[in-house]
């Protein structure tokens, strides 16, 4: 019996690793697209440093560091992710941080969730309820989502600035699931990506206005 569970184990284990890949993050493999991109140490480790580029104003925009050779459609995404606002951050900025995924050639097409750290433990529940955000680019945006299907495409959950937060995407034809941390249930569940079911594409590192975000050990796991 327990010779069995061992090979159990053993057969997992590989799996896991013929299937899951872990993406390394260095400049080579990296393309920054509207946005200023570092390799830096942060407490001894290192990680990707992302800022907005200061000229792009509008938000949900193409501003993320691609990562070269992914064409992904289907499977899971984990990375995480440390959001601090910028000391020229506006009232309303909230460390917008998160993914990109089915980038298309262009940069012109792709789908997105992040999380807004800040208001995370907000006083104001309505800013709670903001904390986690989907949108697909060009043309759902996260106001014309807000103001046509309220509370559709956002949720809650407890997160803060200045911690490592886990992202796992999980991503299957027309829905896309987003688990935060070790939590075994998603916080947010997306039943009709915007571009459909058989889009494939690159994966970004996605942040937004007045943020200054980090990632580090970011892992694809793709599937049919």
């Amino acid at each position: 019996m327990k010779k069995l569970r061992m090979i159990l184990f053993l057969f997992l284990l590989i799996s896991e690793s013929a299937y899951s890949q872990k993406i390394i993050l260095e400049e080579s493999n990296l393309l920054p697209h509207k946005v200023y991109m570092q390799i830096v140490n942060l407490k001894g480790e290192k990680v990707v440093k992302v800022i907005k580029d200061s000229t792009v104003k509008e938000a949900d925009e193409p501003t993320f560091v691609k990562i070269k050779n992914t064409n992904f459609r289907n499977g899971i995404i984990q990375v995480e992710v440390l959001s601090r606002l910028l000391p020229k951050a506006s009232p309303t900025d909230r460390g917008f941080i998160g993914l990109a995924f089915r980038i298309d050639d262009t940069n012109s097409e792709f789908e997105s969730i992040y999380i807004r750290p800040t208001n995370g433990r907000a006083e104001d529940q309505v800013r709670r309820n903001h904390s986690i955000q989907y949108f697909s680019y060009p043309d759902f945006k996260y106001e014309r989502l807000r103001k046509e299907n309220p509370e559709k495409y956002e949720s809650y959950s407890d997160m803060e600035l200045n911690e490592w937060i886990t992202l796992k995407i999980e991503v299957k034809g027309n829905q896309a699931k987003l688990f935060l941390n070790k939590n075994k249930y998603p916080s947010l569940i997306v039943n009709d990506l915007k571009h459909g079911a058989d889009v494939t594409g690159a994966i970004g590192l996605f942040v937004d206005v007045g943020t200054e975000g980090y990632f580090r050990n970011l892992k694809i796991s793709p599937s049919k």
